[in-house]
């Protein structure tokens, strides 16, 4: 297969912006609600790691934990690098302790001007599983994968507003592509497969929504259960699993992933705009806007 060809990397959305929002929001709701008291620690590590706690404490969900990887000083703050579900993630700490936040801004620079017309990127659908209507005037293709805590916070907070709002009414069709990060999500292939295999007999969609439903069982076990639970024909479907005959076309989602610079999951092509990260259903909402409005005055 040829090397795709690599086309300019599109202005993405800064996740950052929005994390820093997210942070400060729940900081603010967290210091009424439980408190973070200021503390003198003897040295930049304490610091970070009590206000890891805090984090922990106060603004993970049930099960998820963030790590402290390194710290050191920087420009009067403490910069912190935390690990979360295997992300590396940067945080700055005053000194005291009191306070933190995820993206600081330098006064000293010139920040760049945003281009009137962001440049999109015409991603393929391929022929992979669709939801909505073929004829539908916006089109989001999500670049996935099954063990990502991320993509499970799309598929549980923001994909069924999207659904109800644009889906069922004929204004968004949704494609899903698989993009497993096998470095660092050691089951997301073979479900990406299982996924595959499910498509065969109909009930991908319904599949995928068991593999979300379940992130922490994912063995091919588990993978084989939950295509009995959906009645599948499982004889016909634990051969095409071990047989691994859905690999090339996962392998293929992946390549054309990297062609368009997917670099996480999990990243949306909205019309060819690109969204990267788990955002918020206004976030799409504007896009989706955006795009219908263009339609509007055509």
């Amino acid at each position: 297969m040829e090397n795709p060809v690599i086309k300019p990397r599109p202005r993405k959305i800064s996740i950052w912006k929005i994390l820093t929002l997210v942070f400060l929001l729940l900081f603010i709701t967290a210091l009424f609600s439980k408190g973070f008291t200021a503390f003198s620690p003897s040295s930049p590590k304490q610091t970070a790691e009590k206000t890891l706690l805090f984090i922990n404490t106060n603004l993970m969900q049930p099960g998820l934990q963030a790590t402290l990887l390194d710290v050191k000083e920087e420009k009067g703050l403490y910069k912190a690098t935390i690990e979360l579900q295997g992300t590396p993630l940067e945080i700055y700490i005053t000194k005291d302790g009191t306070l933190f936040f995820t993206q600081p801004i330098d006064t000293t620079k010139t920040l760049p001007s945003t281009p009137a017309t962001p440049e999109v990127v015409d991603a393929s659908p391929d022929d992979d599983p669709l939801k909505g209507s073929e004829d539908a005037p916006v089109t989001i293709i999500e670049f996935s994968d099954f063990q990502c805590p991320l993509c499970e916070g799309f598929y549980t907070e923001t994909l069924p507003q999207i659904e109800e709002a644009y889906i069922k009414t004929g204004k968004v069709k949704f494609i899903y592509r698989d993009f497993p990060l096998r470095n660092t999500h050691s089951y997301a292939q073979k479900a990406a497969e299982a996924a595959e295999c499910a498509d065969d007999q109909g009930k991908f969609w319904e599949y995928h929504n068991m593999l979300f439903e379940n992130q922490d069982a994912l063995k091919i076990t588990d993978l084989k259960k939950y295509a009995a639970d959906l009645e599948l024909d499982t004889e016909k479907f634990n051969t095409c699993l071990d047989s691994g005959e859905k690999e090339e076309e996962v392998n293929a989602d992946l390549k054309d992933g990297e062609s368009y610079r997917v670099g996480g999951t999990p990243t949306f092509f909205i019309n060819g705009q690109v969204l990267e990260g788990a955002y918020p259903f206004e976030i799409f909402q504007n896009i989706i806007e955006q795009e219908l409005s263009k339609t509007e005055e055509n």
